[in-house]
């Protein structure tokens, strides 16, 4: 019997993680660290223990030993919002819990271990001429911009899973991922994507806060839960996954316009509505545009395209 660990168990990845556990892994046992018990109670079954824990409370964290299997660290902040309104918070809740989770890795005897990273970490890279961005390259993020609260401190993660890793030889892999969408989007969810499908949903208008020209990199959530156990089961300790769809790599203008076109027959329009301040917490405008190629090496396959995706979110809409 296989013991998985869960932290933010209750946010969209991680409670995806956990059904693909519940539904292909009878005898598994599952650990959801979370904030909220009742929450936790409410979404999952009698399969998946939570408890209750301050994953960026070091002392209380200190004295926990949780003897399992395989670890999923998913915890930390996804609002862009809060990253311009706290980013010390946001800072706390990537940098202090990750090395706090970290410590618990080392007392479990963990076998294997992915931390969730994102591919806002490459920062600012050249790809107008059509080149895919690899795990070994970094570009430049500005460190006096106070949205870089999230990728700088996710680098700062990554870097603190490599340290473990290189010390106490802790099996962490980590996966980077772009963003992710499709069946089971919470109800809370807010992102551009489901902004755009909700415009759908209701016949409105979609509205965009910004020229619309940053560039996009996507996966459908079923194929990245899959490409996440990949990098569980089959990635090298130490070292970066993308966990990227290329060929759902566009500008969110041209999402927009794919959503207007094709999921409404052309009976909703795009209208710019740009505040001078970045007042909803944007990200940088970026063309990054990733490669897939080194997970894909380890067998994985990530088919769905863009329209599909967002037609699997229009049915739980």
């Amino acid at each position: 019997m296989s013991v998985y660990v869960v932290t933010g168990a209750t946010g969209y990845i991680g409670s995806m993680l956990i059904n693909r556990v519940l539904r292909l892994e009878k005898d598994a046992e599952i650990i959801a660290l979370v904030r909220d018990l009742e929450k936790a109670e409410n979404m999952f079954g009698e399969r998946v223990k939570p408890i209750k824990v301050n994953l960026a409370d070091r002392a209380s964290m200190n004295d926990r030993i949780i003897k399992c299997d395989y670890i999923f660290h998913c915890a930390s902040v996804t609002k862009s919002s809060e990253m311009i309104s706290q980013p010390v918070e946001v800072i706390e809740s990537i940098v202090n819990t990750t090395q706090n989770v970290m410590e618990l890795a080392r007392k479990s005897g963990v076998k294997s271990m992915v931390y969730l990273s994102s591919m806002e970490v490459y920062g600012e890279i050249d790809c107008s001429d059509g080149h895919r961005v690899s795990e070994n390259e970094l570009g430049n993020v500005d460190i006096f911009n106070v949205r870089n609260c999230y990728p700088l401190g996710k680098r700062m993660a990554e870097n603190i899973c490599y340290s473990y890793f290189k010390e106490y030889g802790i099996p962490i892999k980590i996966a980077r991922l772009s963003q992710t969408f499709g069946k089971g989007v919470l109800p809370t969810d807010n992102r551009v994507f489901v902004q755009f499908a909700r415009a759908a949903k209701n016949n409105t208008d979609i509205v965009l806060r910004t020229q619309g020209t940053s560039m996009g990199n996507y996966c459908a959530i079923d194929d990245a839960v899959e490409g996440i156990f990949t990098i569980l089961h089959k990635g090298a300790a130490g070292e970066a996954y993308n966990v990227v769809n290329e060929a759902n790599t566009m500008q969110i203008r041209e999402m927009a316009e794919l959503v207007a076109q094709k999921l409404t027959g052309g009976k909703i329009s795009i209208v710019y509505q740009i505040p001078e301040d970045n007042i909803y917490g944007y990200g940088a405008q970026t063309g990054l545009k990733l490669s897939g190629q080194k997970l894909a090496k380890l067998g994985w396959k990530s088919e769905k395209s863009l329209e599909a995706m967002y037609r699997d979110l229009l049915e739980i809409i």
